[in-house]
C-alpha cells in the first residue's frame, strides 16, 4: 500500500500538538487520574479533523480519493497517539522481552486508505508469538479509548503463527491481511508479518484465491439484484460498485504482486486510458459514498431515493430540461458503474486468457488432429478459444463498419467476443461518424442483430458495454444509464431496452409460453417482425428530453427507421406503435372494458389485427422489463381480454347489438358449465335479479360465484354477507359484498378493507333490480401479494364486517393508522383531475392521478359521496408511488355530469381529499 496522499494535514489534525497536550495533563494530574481529560482532547482533535473534512468534501465534492485518504490519516494519527499514550505512560517497559513486541496493521478498506466518515476501524495486532501479558494490556487499553470516541473498531490479535494459519484458511482474512499497512509500533514484527504472508501463505493458493474472490463476487451481485442499472444501488457491493473495483485490486496484488491499481498497466492487465477510467470511477463513487455517510451520520452505502436528491444537490448537479438534477447525478452514476463492468470484463478475460494459454500448451498429435478439425476462422476473424478476435489492430480502423458486424456476427455464430477484440472496439468507438452510421452495410448488420434469432440481448448488452451502440444509435446513446426518479421503473431506460428486446427474442424462441402464452401465440403470425424489435429498441428513446416521449419518440422514428432499411409501411407502423405503446396497458388498467365505448374507441385507434398484435407484444414486454414483481397475472388477464374483445371486434365487423347479445350468451353459457347441475338452475331463478350490464362486466368465474352467494343470503335474509377467496386468475383475493344498498357504501367498503390491511386493485360496484349491492374487490396486501391462507381470508372478511356493522370506529381508526409504505414519502406527484365525457355512452369517467397513500381511495369514494355522485366502477393501478384511480360515475339520477360548475366543486372536493392523506413536511433544520 502506498503512503496516504493528503494535503495540509495539520490543518487536519496536529499530532504533535494532541501528544504535548496530552503530556501536560498527564503530568499535571498522572495518567490514571487524567483519562477522561485525555478522551475528551482525543475527542476534539477527531471531530476538529471531522470538521475539516467534512468542509472540504464540500468544497470539493467529487475529491474522493483525498476524502478518504483524509479519514484515513486522521484515524491513523488518533491511533498513534493513543499507542504512544498506552505504551509509554499507562504501560511503560524499560526493556522490553522478544515477546512484548506488537505491531499495529491497517487492514480492509481501512488499510488501502479508502475510509469514508463512518467506515470501520479494521486493525490487526500482530505479536511474534502468542501474547505476553503486556501484549494484551496494551490491546485492550488501545480499543477501550477508541471505542470510548465512539468509533466502531473491527479488530484482531494474532501471533505470526496464527495469522499464517487462519490466513490459509479464511479467505476474509487473508484478504484483509493483502491490503495490511503499517499503522504503528514494531516495524520489524510488521516486516516478519508481510514476510511470511507472502512467503508461506501466497504461493500456490493464486488459482484458488482468484476462484473463491469471484465466487464471493458473483453471490454478492445476486444478493444485490445482479444488475448494475438497478435505481437505489448500493454503492459499496453492489454490481458496478467499489467492491468490484477493490476485487480486481485483490487479485492483481495476490497474483501479480502489485502494489497499487496503477501498476496493473505495466502488468498489461489494463492500458494507461483504463487505469485513469479506473482512477476516475473509484473517485467517484468514494466521493458518492462519503457523502453518504455524511448525510446519514452513520455507515450508509445504499444511494436510496431519500438520499439521491442530496447527494445529487451537494454533488453540485442541476435541473436542465427534461431531467432534473437528480436524474443527471444518477446517469452520471450508472456511466460509472458501467466502466467497472467493462474494466471488470477487460481485466478477468485477460486473467482468462493467461491462465487457459498455460493450459492449452500440451503438444502432441491428438491436440494437432483436433486442431485440424476446428474452425480456426469466421468471416475474416480468428477464433481463440472459441472467441472471435480481430486479426490486427488496425481491423477496425481499416474498415469501422466492422465495429458493427462483430457483434453481429457474434449473434449469429453464437460466439462471444475476445477480450482484446472488445478492447479494440471501445478504443476505436469513435471512429462511427455519420458516414457509418449512413452505410447500408452497416445498417444492414444492426438490423440483423437487433432481430437476431439466437440472443440479441446478450450482444447488445455488450455492445452497449462497449461503447458503439450510443454511436451508431445516437439517440440510444442519450439515454445511456438515464434512470426515472421514480418507485416503479427499476432499470435505466438503456438497460429496460435491452431487456425488453431480450423478452421478445425468448418469447418467440417459444422459452416463455407458461408466462406469456398470448404472445407467444400472436408472434409468428405478424407480418412486419423486424418492426416489432425496432419498436422495442425505440420506444422509451425519448425519454428525458422534456415533453411527451411517446410523440418525440415517434417523430425520431420516421428519421431513424428508413436509415436503419426498413420500408414505407414498416416505419409507419414503428412511429406508430412509439407513438401508442402506452395506449393498451392505460386502456386496460384504467378503464371499464365491459363498456363497449373503451372497445370501440381502442380499436378505432389499432384499426388492423397486425396494429393489434404488433401492439399486444409491445405492451407485454414492456410492463415485464420494467422490473421484477411488475408483471402479474391481474395485469395479464385484462390485457388478454382487451385483446380478446378487440380482436373480436375487428374480426366480426357486426353492429354492436348483435355483438354483445353474442357475448352475453356466450357468458350464461359459460357460466352454467361453471355452475354445475348444483347450481345452474339459479341463473334463471336471478334473472329478475341481475341485469345484462352485470353479466357484461364480470368475468363468467366471479359470476358463478356471486349467484351460490346471493342465493344463500337470500334464503338466510341477510342484510350484510361477505365473501373471501383466493382468485389465482388475477394472483389477487376476491372479497365480495352484498347486502342493502345505500348511499356511501363503497367509501365505507374501501375503508374497512384499508384497516384489514389490503389494497383494492379493481372495484365493481353493481346495484341489482330489487336494490341489492352486489359488490365486488379484488385486493392484494401492500406487498402485490393475494390473501389465500384460510386464517388469511377468515380474517380479512371478520374485520370488513366489523367495519361495516358499525363495531369499529372506522374514521378514528384510518386517521391513526401507521403509514406502512415510508419509501412512497419521499415522492410527490403533483395531484391531477382528469374528467372525459366521451370515454363512455352511460358514465363520466374520472381519473385521479396522485401520491399514492394508505386509505387514499377511501377518500376519494367519500368525497365522490359527498358530492353526491354514484359510482359503477372503479379501477385502481398503481405505478410505484403514483396512484391512477379511474371511476365511472353518475349523478344521483343516473346522469352524466356536464356541468362546469359541478365538475370543477367535484376536482375541489378530490383535491382536498388527496391533500389530507398527504403527512406534514417537517420544517428544515
Amino acid at each position: 500500500m502506498s503512503q496516504l496522499k493528503v494535503t495540509r494535514q495539520r490543518a487536519i489534525i496536529d499530532r504533535r500538538a494532541l501528544a504535548t497536550a496530552i503530556e501536560e495533563v498527564i503530568e499535571e494530574h498522572g495518567a490514571e487520574a487524567a483519562r477522561q481529560t485525555i478522551v475528551e482532547l482525543l475527542r476534539a482533535a477527531l471531530d476538529k479533523g471531522r470538521q475539516e473534512l467534512t468542509k472540504r468534501l464540500a468544497d470539493k465534492p467529487a475529491a474522493g480519493h483525498e476524502i478518504t485518504n483524509g479519514y484515513a490519516f486522521l484515524v491513523d494519527q488518533i491511533i498513534r497517539v493513543v499507542h504512544d499514550h498506552v505504551t509509554g505512560d499507562l504501560y511503560p517497559v524499560a526493556n522490553r522481552t522478544a515477546g512484548e513486541r506488537l505491531a499495529l496493521l491497517a487492514v480492509g478498506g481501512y488499510g488501502r486508505g479508502e475510509m469514508a466518515p463512518y467506515s470501520d476501524v479494521d486493525i490487526a495486532f500482530i505479536t511474534p508469538a502468542k501474547p505476553t501479558a503486556w501484549c494484551e494490556q496494551v490491546i485492550e487499553a488501545m480499543l477501550y479509548f477508541l471505542w470510548d470516541l465512539g468509533l466502531t473498531v473491527g479488530h484482531s490479535s494474532r501471533s505470526l503463527d496464527e495469522m499464517v494459519r487462519m490466513a490459509k484458511s479464511d479467505l476474509t482474512i487473508r484478504t484483509a491481511i493483502l491490503e495490511g499497512r503499517y499503522l504503528w509500533g514494531d516495524r520489524d514484527v510488521y516486516q516478519m508479518a508481510e514476510d511470511r504472508f507472502w512467503g508461506d501463505v501466497v504461493p500456490g493458493s493464486e488459482a484458488q484465491f482468484v476462484t473463491e474472490k469471484l465466487a464471493e463476487r458473483e453471490a454478492r451481485h445476486k444478493r444485490m439484484g445482479d444488475s448494475r442499472y438497478v435505481v437505489e444501488p448500493n454503492v459499496k457491493d453492489g454490481k458496478g460498485g467499489l467492491r468490484d473495483l477493490q476485487t480486481l485490486y485483490w487479485i492483481g496484488k495476490y497474483v501479480y504482486r502489485v502494489r497499487s491499481a496503477e501498476e496493473l498497466v505495466d502488468k498489461g492487465l489494463f492500458t494507461q486510458q483504463e487505469y485513469r477510467t479506473f482512477r476516475r470511477a473509484e473517485g467517484f463513487l468514494l466521493a458518492v459514498r462519503s457523502h453518504l455517510h455524511t448525510i446519514a451520520k452513520r455507515g450508509e452505502d445504499r444511494l436510496t431515493f431519500d438520499l439521491q436528491r442530496e447527494v445529487a444537490k451537494r454533488m453540485n448537479y442541476a435541473d436542465r430540461p427534461g431531467k432534473s438534477a437528480v436524474e443527471r447525478f444518477m446517469q452520471f452514476y450508472f456511466l460509472q458503474a458501467q466502466h467497472v463492468g467493462n474494466l471488470t470484463g477487460i481485466f478477468l478475460a485477460q486473467l482468462e486468457e493467461r491462465t487457459s494459454q498455460k493450459k492449452v500448451r500440451r503438444g502432441g498429435l491428438l491436440d494437432r488432429f483436433i486442431n485440424r478439425r476446428e474452425r480456426t476462422t469466421v468471416e475474416g476473424y480468428m477464433l481463440r478459444g472459441n472467441k472471435l478476435s480481430a486479426p490486427d489492430d488496425r481491423w477496425f480502423r481499416d474498415d469501422p463498419v466492422r465495429l458493427v458486424e462483430v457483434f453481429t456476427i457474434a449473434e449469429r455464430e453464437g460466439l462471444e467476443i475476445h477480450p482484446e477484440t472488445i478492447r479494440m472496439a471501445r478504443r476505436d468507438a469513435g471512429l462511427i461518424q455519420g458516414n457509418i452510421r449512413k452505410d447500408e452495410r452497416a445498417n444492414a448488420a444492426f438490423l440483423e442483430l437487433l432481430s437476431g434469432r439466437k440472443d440479441p440481448e446478450t450482444v447488445l448488452r455488450w455492445m452497449n458495454e462497449a461503447g458503439v451502440f450510443g454511436r451508431f444509435i445516437p439517440d440510444f446513446g442519450k439515454v445511456g444509464g438515464q434512470m426515472q426518479f421514480d418507485m416503479y421503473h427499476h432499470y435505466t431506460v438503456d438497460e429496460h431496452t435491452i431487456r425488453a428486446i431480450g423478452l421478445l427474442s425468448q418469447i418467440e424462441r417459444g422459452e416463455l409460453e407458461e408466462d406469456h402464452p398470448l404472445a407467444t401465440r400472436i408472434l409468428p403470425g405478424l407480418k412486419y417482425r423486424r418492426a416489432l424489435y425496432v419498436a422495442t429498441l425505440l420506444h422509451d428513446i425519448a425519454k428525458g428530453r422534456g415533453g411527451d416521449h411517446s410523440v418525440l419518440g415517434a417523430e425520431l422514428a420516421l428519421r431513424i427507421c428508413p436509415r436503419m432499411g426498413l420500408t414505407k409501411a414498416e416505419t409507419e407502423l414503428v412511429s406508430w406503435l412509439v407513438r401508442y405503446h402506452l395506449l393498451m396497458s392505460a386502456t386496460a388498467f384504467k378503464r371499464d372494458l365491459s363498456d363497449p365505448k373503451t372497445i370501440e374507441d381502442f380499436v378505432e385507434e389499432v384499426d388492423d389485427l397486425e396494429h393489434l398484435g404488433q401492439l399486444t407484444v409491445l405492451t407485454i414486454v414492456d410492463i415485464r422489463a420494467v422490473g421484477p414483481g411488475i408483471w402479474n397475472s391481474w395485469k395479464r388477464q385484462l390485457l388478454g381480454e382487451l385483446y380478446t374483445l378487440a380482436e373480436e371486434n375487428l374480426r366480426l365487423g357486426e353492429d354492436d347489438e348483435a355483438r354483445r347479445q353474442k357475448r352475453f350468451e356466450a357468458k350464461r353459457a359459460a357460466v352454467a358449465e361453471l355452475l354445475g347441475d348444483e347450481h345452474r338452475h339459479l341463473i334463471g331463478e336471478l334473472d329478475s335479479r341481475f341485469d345484462r350490464d352485470y353479466w357484461m362486466a364480470e368475468p363468467a368465474d366471479i359470476i358463478a360465484i356471486n349467484l351460490p352467494h346471493y342465493a344463500a343470503a337470500k334464503r338466510l335474509e341477510d342484510s350484510l354477507s361477505i365473501h373471501t377467496e383466493y382468485y389465482p386468475a388475477r394472483g389477487a383475493t376476491l372479497i365480495t359484498v352484498m347486502g342493502d344498498d345505500h348511499p356511501g357504501l363503497f367509501f365505507r367498503i374501501a375503508g374497512a378493507i384499508s384497516l384489514a390491511g389490503a389494497n383494492i386493485i379493481d372495484a365493481r360496484i353493481h346495484t341489482t333490480k330489487v336494490g341489492k349491492a352486489v359488490d365486488n374487490f379484488l385486493v392484494q396486501d401492500p406487498l402485490g401479494k393475494p390473501f389465500k391462507e384460510e386464517q388469511q381470508l377468515t380474517r380479512l372478511k371478520k374485520k370488513i364486517e366489523d367495519a361495516l356493522m358499525g363495531k369499529i370506529d372506522m374514521v378514528g381508526s384510518l386517521a391513526a393508522r401507521p403509514l406502512p409504505r415510508t419509501r412512497a414519502e419521499h415522492f410527490r406527484i403533483a395531484p391531477l383531475i382528469l374528467f372525459d365525457n366521451e370515454a363512455s355512452e352511460r358514465f363520466t369517467v374520472i381519473e385521479v392521478n396522485a401520491t399514492d397513500r394508505p386509505a387514499l381511495l377511501n377518500r376519494l369514494t367519500r368525497a365522490m359521496f359527498e358530492c353526491s355522485l354514484i359510482i359503477n366502477s372503479a379501477h385502481i393501478t398503481q405505478y410505484g408511488e403514483r396512484a391512477v384511480d379511474t371511476f365511472y360515475v353518475t349523478d344521483l339520477l343516473g346522469d352524466k355530469i356536464y356541468s362546469k360548475d359541478r365538475l370543477a366543486k367535484v376536482e375541489q372536493a378530490l383535491l382536498d381529499a388527496i391533500a389530507a392523506g398527504e403527512p406534514k413536511v417537517e420544517a428544515a433544520e
